[in-house]
């Protein structure tokens, strides 16, 4: 790893450590101590899926609404069969002063563009002002000079920017109706005012979604990152809907691809598939009505958990209707439609 973008993970590792607090570790070791005595229980056919304590990290989409169309995402195909809109001041407000002392990482994506949100940045200060660690994920054609300040004002740890190509022809190939050069644009606005404002957040990170249209620029977009002063850059394999006889995005280098060809010609998920999941036990994803879902593999919120317009958190994270769900994972994953494509879940837990 380049030394410079090193020294730029480092300062936000130490900046994510500092949210820590005596309530938020003992949460967490709860959640960690509950997801082990589950699975061991299942190993043993002696016991039932439990949770304990809040989760670690929650997902709050800001609005279903996006201005790309990105052939593997709903927001781009406008393929959703949920409403479409934006997240209420109130719901949130209200979740995070539930969750506030025990939550660690606020995520502030799950379909659509973030930067739509009118008050966007207002709900991130409410966060930053709780000590949460804030992230978001934007495709940066709304990263003006005045978003770009207000951005950095707001106090957000880290901002994730999907920047899929290096050229206009290779970038346009995935992020269709974009163009590379607002996203280098507003990556160099949001530099320029960590710099003038003396901030070390958020911390900037290009992800680079690799497939087979760009898996050749990856050098380029590193060599990239560096001359913007971005301080990291994330190489995320593409999750693909319909892969089994094959996919043009599938990249050929075999590192960055979930799935490997079969004998027979087909394409199969590479990992695992393992009777587990500790994203059931420590996040979860909040659409921007207030439906509760398992995680961001369910765009379309068909396993509704719960609904806070009409409960409150913790009741529906400890309800039964949650217990069964994560009961249904530990005794067989494969009955569970959105998790047949899914690799992220397992990865460090197995």
């Amino acid at each position: 790893m380049n030394s410079d973008f090193l020294a730029g993970n480092l300062r936000d590792g130490l900046n994510f450590f500092s949210k820590l607090t005596p309530k938020r570790t003992a949460n967490a070791l709860k959640v960690l101590w509950s997801y082990y005595r589950s699975r061991r229980g299942f190993a043993r056919q002696t016991g039932r899926a439990e949770a304990w304590g809040l989760p670690m990290s929650v997902s709050f989409e800001p609005t279903t609404s996006c201005n790309l169309r990105c052939p593997e995402c709903p927001s781009g195909l406008r393929s959703f069969t949920r409403p479409t809109g934006m997240l209420g001041e109130e719901l949130y407000k209200r979740t995070i002063d539930e969750l506030h002392e025990t939550l660690l990482y606020l995520i502030f994506y799950f379909q659509g563009e973030p930067y739509l949100h009118p008050q966007f940045l207002d709900l991130v200060r409410y966060a930053t002002d709780r000590n949460i660690y804030t992230a978001t994920s934007t495709n940066a054609h709304y990263l003006t000079d005045a978003n770009a300040q207000k951005t950095v004002e707001s106090g957000l740890d880290r901002l994730i920017i999907s920047i899929d190509g290096t050229t206009q022809d290779v970038y346009e190939q995935y992020r269709v109706g974009g163009k590379l050069e607002k996203v280098l644009e507003g990556t160099r606005n949001i530099v320029k005012w960590k710099q003038a404002l003396k901030s070390r957040t958020p911390h900037v990170v290009f992800q680079f979604l690799v497939v087979r249209p760009n898996e050749h620029q990856i050098a380029e977009v590193k060599q990239l990152a560096r001359s913007l002063g971005v301080d990291e850059v994330a190489l995320k394999t593409a999750q693909i809907y319909e892969y089994e006889q094959g996919n043009a995005l599938i990249p050929t280098l075999d590192e960055y691809s979930r799935y490997a060809p079969q004998s027979d010609g087909t394409y199969a998920i590479k990992n695992g598939f393992g009777d587990h999941c500790w994203k059931m036990w420590h996040s979860c994803v909040i659409t921007w009505d207030g439906l509760v879902v398992p995680c961001c593999f369910d765009k379309d919120a068909h396993h509704r958990m719960g609904d806070l317009q009409q409960q409150s958190f913790r009741e529906l994270w400890q309800s039964p209707a949650y217990n069964d769900f994560r009961q249904t994972l530990l005794r067989s994953r494969s009955e569970i439609d959105m998790c047949r494509n899914c690799t992220e879940g397992t990865k460090v837990w197995a």
